[in-house]
């Protein structure tokens, strides 16, 4: 069943009639509605198009937490083989909302280390809707540890609303995980990749993307705190979420423009939702050609040209 956005109404008729008279020749074998039906597909598949040229910020927000978009699990399920999943801190429990272990990128050994926000009711309510809690910031930082020990790049998938803000959560220390795992990405002498697959809130997304190199799904958006958080400070109005997501400049475009993250890895027409084999593999192939450059270099020159990213940030700016 497609689930459709608030401003894909319009298509979502359009698609609807096609099928209902799909529905009428399947149950009347006399009927021959093929025309029709062609007509409508065309007048759909140009519509979405015409959708999807250019949506704003706040349009790109809803495509980035479209249910049926690509999580974790799907990726690593299609990318990596030999999957050894590690699970724990070592010192709480272990944290659903955060995923990872050891596995094989094109053969290469590596680790790989992600946000899961869980497919259906039960899987939210299990991945905690990928909040991750302390616990899992700390078995971020147990991964990224082992990988440095045994030399293995590091591969993180970001898509988060945040981290936890509990009131168990910041007992167990959360914003001080958060900061640790963020200077264990910094330490890392090993090439590390971060791809914002869906959203990228906050230092919940930060701890897992201070990378040599971060791309962004088309449609994925990345930012300090979400337009709905930001309009409730600002204006004090959960109506102006629109107007945040303009001033807050978290799409993949503008952060790119900003050197925020190095490349946009486009989606399919209609978001990475309606053709998740060729969101995936269009994945693939930027962390490919990200690995490639990376292993060049040594942990010395990996570690200051990490530092040396995250430093330049804000010295380029956008225009009002």
């Amino acid at each position: 069943m497609t689930n459709y956005l608030d401003f894909e109404k319009p298509l979502a008729e359009i698609e609807g009639k096609a099928e209902e008279l799909r529905a009428l020749a399947r149950a009347n074998e006399e009927m021959d509605i093929t025309d029709e039906a062609e007509a409508l597909d065309a007048k759909a598949a140009q519509l979405l198009e015409e959708l999807y040229q250019d949506l704003t910020p706040w349009r790109k927000c809803q495509v980035a937490r479209h249910p049926n978009r690509p999580h974790c699990k799907d990726y690593i399920e299609a990318l990596f083989t030999e999957y050894t999943p590690l699970a724990g801190d070592r010192n709480f429990a272990d944290d659903l909302a955060v995923m990872g272990g050891l596995a094989r990128f094109n053969d290469t050994p590596v680790v790989v280390i992600g946000h899961e926000k869980g497919s259906d009711t039960k899987g939210r309510l299990a991945h905690n809707f990928g909040m991750a809690r302390p616990e899992g910031y700390r078995k971020a930082i147990r991964l990224m540890e082992l990988a440095n020990r045994f030399k293995l790049p590091v591969i993180t998938l970001v898509d988060t609303a945040g981290a936890y803000p509990g009131k168990g959560a910041e007992e167990r220390g959360q914003s001080e995980a958060i900061a640790r795992s963020t200077e264990m990405c910094l330490k890392l002498g090993v090439p590390m990749i971060s791809i914002i697959i869906g959203e990228g809130g906050s230092g919940g997304a930060v701890a897992f993307a201070t990378a040599n190199r971060v791309a962004m799904l088309e449609h994925s958006i990345y930012s300090v705190i979400s337009p709905e958080g930001c309009a409730s400070i600002l204006w004090k109005d959960g109506e102006k979420t629109r107007e945040a997501a303009e001033a807050l400049r978290l799409t993949a475009q503008d952060l790119l423009e900003l050197e925020v993250v190095d490349r946009v890895i486009s989606e399919p027409k209609g978001g990475a939702h309606r053709d998740t084999q060729t969101a995936i593999a269009s994945v693939k192939g930027t962390i490919s050609d990200m690995l490639a450059s990376l292993s060049k270099l040594d942990s010395d020159a990996l570690i200051k040209d990490r530092r040396e990213k995250f430093l330049a940030i804000g010295s380029k700016g956008l225009a009002a």
